[in-house]
């Protein structure tokens, strides 16, 4: 694990975007392909700031969601919505390069064609190998969609999953399970704000059995990109 703490909001985006462009373009060298899971939440306004300005090959990108809320994509809950507004036209990405969820139907069966594109996209290992995962962390500490107590942080078999009783609105979702998650090559967790200090240092430095917690690749590195703010609490 890497923690690396700067000093504001502008140096997170900036350490952030050269940590994306260096395994971004790594992956592009070593496999011709860049495959990307995204957050929304902070995260996602991070990226509308920082992609527009990187330098990547992004016709080699292909981006996934780590989690995607159960509603339409002119939904303003709707991470896909928010890049689709931020993202095409300020950058060289193209719709077709976002491998969104199913359309219309229910949360269990988006997850079960989320788990079909998938394999589609990944069709030489049992499980997904992504490139990199942008992480958020909520209030409570959870990540994707993955709550605490909540009985998917558990979930051994399945890389995608429905969840229909998410305490934060709305309830339903699709979200990776640490499966694949923890089968990743890198994570980023990326923040910034004294709201987020408290929780940061029960993560970090307590190591408290929380869901962000939970983020440690077995053949991978995770990384935590925080401001001062963020980081004040932790010694």
């Amino acid at each position: 694990m890497q923690i690396i703490v700067v000093k504001n909001r502008d140096d997170v985006i900036s350490k952030l975007m050269n940590l994306i462009q260096n395994i971004s373009e790594e992956s592009i060298t070593s496999n011709g392909i860049f495959t990307v899971g995204l957050s929304g939440g902070s995260l996602g306004s991070f990226l509308a700031t920082g992609l527009p300005k990187l330098q990547s090959d992004f016709s080699k990108w292909k981006l996934f969601f780590c989690d995607e809320r159960v509603v339409p994509e002119d939904n303003n809950d709707s991470t896909f919505g928010f890049y689709k507004t931020a993202l095409l036209g300020s950058t060289k990405l193209k719709e077709e390069q976002f491998i969104k969820i199913k359309q219309g139907v229910s949360a269990n069966e988006a997850a079960e064609d989320y788990a079909q594109q998938l394999q589609k996209h990944f069709p030489d290992g049992e499980i997904p190998r992504f490139d990199l995962l942008l992480l958020g962390m909520g209030p409570d500490g959870h990540t994707c969609s993955l709550f605490p107590h909540h009985p998917l942080l558990k979930e051994k078999e399945k890389c995608i999953a429905a969840i229909t009783d998410s305490p934060k609105s709305p309830p339903e979702r699709v979200t990776m399970t640490f499966k694949v998650i923890n089968n990743s090559k890198n994570c980023i967790f990326a923040m910034c704000g004294k709201e987020k200090a408290t929780m940061t240092k029960r993560i970090l430095q307590n190591k408290e059995d929380l869901p962000a917690t939970q983020v440690n690749p077995t053949n991978g590195e995770v990384y935590w990109i925080l401001d001062e703010e963020a980081a004040k609490e932790i010694k």
